[in-house]
């Protein structure tokens, strides 16, 4: 899910987008009456055009005797899943309560200011007309560019450290509201035994034992018990704001608690499950990788030791890239002479950085491995496999 916070009113709504807007409105309304026992009515309502399952809306508080901030963000979701599916109002609903909990510098997100599982809503702190990330990266400005990177960067740091050793907690919620979390263990494992057949029959590049049993590690790696901590999961610059107090996470609906290093494996490839994800200049992964660590080392002293953080991110860098490739691979016309769209460029860019960490950490099988598949598909996409900078950097 994606939010619009840019949005200055209704303008142009549908008949359809106006019930769900009024519902929204009736639902937040209705939750902040329960929750401080006095009437409370929102006006003014303006579609944050929300990507996702929930409607998102920006609202006034007309005058009440409460503490209330003057707008409010609520999310609705009125979409009830089917029994035994993932049910993303939970997952979010869990997630906010999870950070309101700590204190507001620990928090990372809007606070959760009320929710109702009966009425499937959320009212949320407004964080305002700000810029979000993306915003950052589409601008021309590349030093702002270079601080709302670090800033996200640490801002993911402190959410990882902030977080670690809540999984009982975040369970006990999500129980309570009735989860469950959605596992991703069947998936990883299917996408992962058909990327050498992809490899082979698209490059003609077979796959090694060495490189299959690095993989294998990298999967275990992930699910292992160390290291676990809350991840957004949807890790893409339009999901995050630039504040004057950093960069705040806005969309929780398939938070998890996970290995942070799945999520640190997008300090070495930038967003990379985002479709529009373009290149970093040389230098700014390893200036995100540090101020993150700044973060977390001091709850994961093994990351203080430089071979082994290192190791540990090539290892999660494999496992992302292995992914990727296993959902795009196929999808890729290699045989045109067209232009390739960025999605094609960036696996060549992708498979030639984890060749060159791999042999920073002596995985020689899987750097010689990613140099042949890079050059494989650069060859077949001619000059323009060169993944663009984003515009902030050209």
């Amino acid at each position: 899910m994606t939010v619009d916070t840019s949005s200055t009113g209704d303008a142009g709504v549908g008949a359809g987008a106006e019930q769900d807007i009024a519902a929204a409105v009736a639902a937040g309304e209705s939750v902040l009456s329960r929750r401080f026992g006095s009437p409370i009515t929102l006006v003014s309502p303006e579609d944050l055009a929300g990507s996702g399952p929930a409607t998102v809306v920006r609202a006034r508080v007309v005058s009440s005797s409460f503490a209330l901030p003057r707008t409010l963000v609520i999310k609705h979701y009125p979409e009830v899943p089917a029994p035994g599916e993932p049910d993303s109002f939970a997952q979010e609903a869990v997630s906010y309560q999870l950070f309101t909990a700590l204190s507001p510098d620990e928090r990372m997100c809007p606070e959760l200011l009320a929710h109702d599982g009966r009425d499937r809503v959320l009212v949320l702190e407004d964080l305002g007309r700000t810029a979000t990330l993306e915003d950052k990266l589409s601008a021309r400005d590349s030093r702002a560019a270079e601080r709302a990177l670090l800033s996200w960067a640490r801002s993911l740091g402190r959410l990882h450290a902030n977080t670690a050793g809540r999984e009982a907690d975040f369970n006990a919620l999500l129980r309570r509201l009735g989860g469950p979390a959605k596992s991703d263990h069947g998936d990883v494992d299917e996408l992962c035994a058909r990327v050498p057949s992809l490899i082979q029959d698209r490059l003609g590049i077979p796959v090694p034992d060495p490189v299959l049993d690095a993989v294998t590690y990298a999967v275990e790696q992930s699910r292992s018990s160390a290291f676990r901590a809350f991840s957004p999961v949807e890790l893409s610059p339009d999901n995050n704001l630039v504040t004057g107090e950093g960069v705040r996470f806005l969309d929780f609906e398939y938070g998890c608690v996970r290995s942070a290093l799945v999520d640190a494996a997008n300090l070495r490839l930038p967003f990379a499950n985002w479709p529009d994800a373009l290149a970093l200049p040389a230098g700014m992964s390893e200036a995100m990788i540090a101020a993150w660590r700044a973060e977390v080392a001091g709850v994961w002293p093994a990351f203080a030791d430089d071979e082994a953080l290192a190791g540990h991110l090539t290892t999660s860098e494999l496992l992302r890239v292995w992914l990727i490739s296993g959902e795009e691979l196929g999808a890729l016309d290699l045989s045109r002479h067209a232009a390739p769209v960025s999605r094609e460029a960036a696996l060549v860019t992708w498979w030639r950085d984890l060749a060159k960490h791999a042999g920073y950490v002596r995985m020689t099988a899987v750097s010689e491995f990613s140099s042949k598949v890079a050059a494989a598909l650069a060859a077949r996409l001619g000059p323009h496999a060169d993944l663009a900078f984003y515009p902030a950097f050209r």
